[in-house]
């Protein structure tokens, strides 16, 4: 049985994402093996600055799980979380995180604030990254380049 790309999924969310003129950046909250959530940023769409794709996936999560609290649940985005998004990680509790690619300018896992690091932080998540970097950033630059040019 072939395992479940879940990363790959955030993909196709950033893909749809891009597709509707927003950033292209994709998430997916798993539990029990199975994806319970996924979304791409709509910032524009919803003329919202909090609708990127984490935090949209953890509000729906969230309604599924019946609970504020995702403490069984992974999440895989497709670029580093801001420090918004992270500190939602950390308030919904969720398990671990798998990003793709890093954000040097607003990240806030590795770069920046290095927001799970702060001593003000009440839960950090096992944090994985680098998985399907390369991809991830190609559909932002393409992204950039194209309103660019």
């Amino acid at each position: 049985m072939k395992r479940p790309d879940f990363m790959g999924e955030a993909l196709a969310e950033a893909q749809a994402a891009a597709a509707r003129s927003e950033v292209p950046i994709g998430a997916v909250i798993v539990a029990d093996g199975a994806i319970i959530a996924r979304a791409g940023n709509r910032t524009r769409e919803l003329n919202d600055p909090t609708a990127h794709a984490e935090m949209l996936a953890i509000r729906e999560a969230c309604r599924v799980a019946g609970s504020q609290r995702l403490d069984r649940a992974d999440l895989y985005v497709t670029l580093e979380p801001c420090a918004m998004c992270a500190a939602a990680i950390s308030f919904a509790r969720i398990r671990r995180l798998y990003f793709a690619a890093a954000d040097i300018k607003g990240g806030a896992v590795e770069n920046g604030g290095r927001f799970f690091a702060s001593p003000t932080c009440h839960h950090a998540p096992e944090i994985y990254s680098g998985f399907a970097e390369r991809e991830a950033a190609a559909l932002l630059k393409d992204f950039f380049r194209e309103r660019r040019d």
